[in-house]
């Protein structure tokens, strides 16, 4: 069974690629992923704000100790080098670029215009075969218009395309009010992909302590109904590669995405719950869903089922919403 894909203008022996997780951190863990049937690695996220934060403490603490008291400099021991957080991420990629065979696609959650650019091309001179902008950027401003935002995004994208030659891939969250044109901009831009769709973490608030708290939780498969839908509307009307993330955790759930026109499915909450070993059996139901419906290639699955494809295109817009309202009906002997 064929499962080759093409992505980011890079060839993967699978669609399923493990997303950004702390499973990505090590080798070994990669390497089984890889063993199972990933067909390429997306790093954890480099932090712009943990290497400034880090390297403020470490300045704050070790190189200017003796600011209030000069005399006390020549007491002082010589400050060692100290591998902080941007050496220890350039290190494992380096690692699972000497220890996979497949790709290892870097990502980046900067702050700074000059952060991206700086970390960027660290990565790509790391060894990175890609590169993937988490960008998580939470408009409350409330001066500030949906243009400015959009801007924001289109802005890096072409700052970096003129400073890195490796893939560039857009993270995007789904909360934008015109996706389809968003993504003919970042396609402009010089991006080659975009992840559909971001999963933007929500505080929660502690209703004793009267504060807001950090909350995670994992995704669900439902929630990989959001991405197929617009994969399934963008397929053949972009030439950006096309990766569905969030809500991925059985083969069916990566089968309707392919159907639907993806490139890729990521997966990360299902790898954590499960273990690495779980990529090996979303690979396996593929294949064995492929073969029963006697398909010898993931090109003849992909986009099977996209808005272009099927016989019913208002499907996937609003005629689906009423046609889902009207599918609603009581159990017998529940209340009605």
């Amino acid at each position: 069974m064929d499962l080759t894909t093409q992505y980011l203008g890079l060839t993967l022996s699978s669609p399923i690629v493990p997303n950004s997780s702390p499973l990505t951190r090590s080798l070994d863990l990669c390497r089984e992923m890889q063993d199972a049937g990933a067909g390429a690695i997306i790093m954890y996220s480099l932090f712009e704000e943990a290497i400034t934060a880090e390297q403020e403490t470490t300045d704050r603490f070790l190189v200017n100790q003796d600011v209030a008291q000069v005399e006390a400099s020549s007491f002082l021991p010589e400050v060692p080098d100290f591998s902080g957080a941007l050496d220890r991420y350039l290190e494992n990629l380096r690692a699972l670029k000497e220890g996979l065979d497949i790709p290892v696609i870097a990502s980046l959650n900067g702050v700074t215009p000059g952060g991206w650019v700086r970390h960027a091309k660290d990565l790509e001179a790391a060894g990175a075969d890609a590169l993937e902008l988490n960008v998580y950027y939470i408009a409350g401003n409330l001066s500030q218009s949906s243009a400015e935002v959009e801007a924001r995004y289109l802005d890096l994208l072409v700052g970096l395309s003129k400073e890195i030659q490796i893939p560039i891939n857009m993270k995007l969250g789904a909360w934008f009010s015109s996706l389809g044109y968003l993504i003919k901009q970042i396609e402009s831009a010089g991006a080659k992909g975009v992840s559909l769709f971001n999963r933007f973490y929500q505080p929660d608030i502690d209703i004793e302590a009267m504060r807001p708290q950090p909350s995670l939780y994992p995704s669900s498969s439902v929630e990989a109904l959001l991405a197929m839908r617009w994969i399934a509307i963008l397929y053949k009307r972009t030439g950006l590669s096309l990766g569905a993330t969030s809500g991925i955790h059985t083969a069916e759930d990566a089968i309707k995405l392919l159907l639907a026109g993806a490139d890729v499915v990521h997966m990360a909450s299902a790898l954590l719950k499960h273990g690495p070993g779980h990529v090996g059996v979303v690979h396996a139901g593929i294949e064995e869903w492929m073969d029963e419906h006697g398909f010898e290639s993931l090109g003849e699955v992909r986009g099977r089922v996209s808005q272009l494809a099927t016989e019913d295109p208002a499907a996937f817009e609003r005629a689906n919403y009423v046609n889902v309202l009207d599918s609603f009906s009581v159990a017998p002997g529940v209340w009605a």
